[in-house]
């Protein structure tokens, strides 16, 4: 359970290309605030998106476990990403046209996190309706800032 000391105000970096692209326009990078809590063998940091993704106000939150990760969006209601060494997890996608399934097919997670941050790197293929779509790679960075007085 998270206690309000336990958790730290932080600086995210988010990287994503795909792995086998050549035009550096589809690569993304988002620095951002947020939050990050660190108890034993389980992490979590968490930020509120911004109009540059699209999905603007809505709360984001990666959750690392010992053998995998999970990236929740809002209310998790529209289907939660589970990068996990492999291992294919499946989720309904929504949207604005409807539903659809997507999957992640996770090849490599390398994590280097401890009480005041860290890295993380997750190499995944993204397949819509089992059918690879695109290889990605995501590389975080999390960083604790200091606390202002409140």
């Amino acid at each position: 359970m998270k206690h309000k000391n336990d958790i730290k105000n932080v600086f995210i970096s988010i990287k994503g290309q795909p792995v086998f692209s050549i035009d550096e326009d589809d690569a993304f990078e988002l620095m951002t605030d947020g939050e990050y809590c660190h108890t034993d063998n389980l992490s979590s940091f968490s930020y509120v998106e911004s109009s540059l993704t699209g999905i603007e106000g809505m709360l984001t939150t990666f959750d690392i476990e010992p053998d995998r990760i999970i990236l929740r969006r809002g209310d998790g209601l529209a289907g939660d990403m589970i990068f996990e060494e492999e291992e294919k997890h499946h989720f309904l996608y929504d949207t604005p046209y409807g539903a659809i399934m997507m999957g992640i097919d996770t090849h490599s997670i390398t994590k280097d996190i401890g009480k005041d941050g860290g890295n993380l790197e997750i190499r995944y293929d993204i397949e819509v309706d089992n059918v690879a779509v695109s290889q990605n790679l995501f590389k975080i960075n999390i960083k604790s800032t200091p606390r202002t007085p409140q």
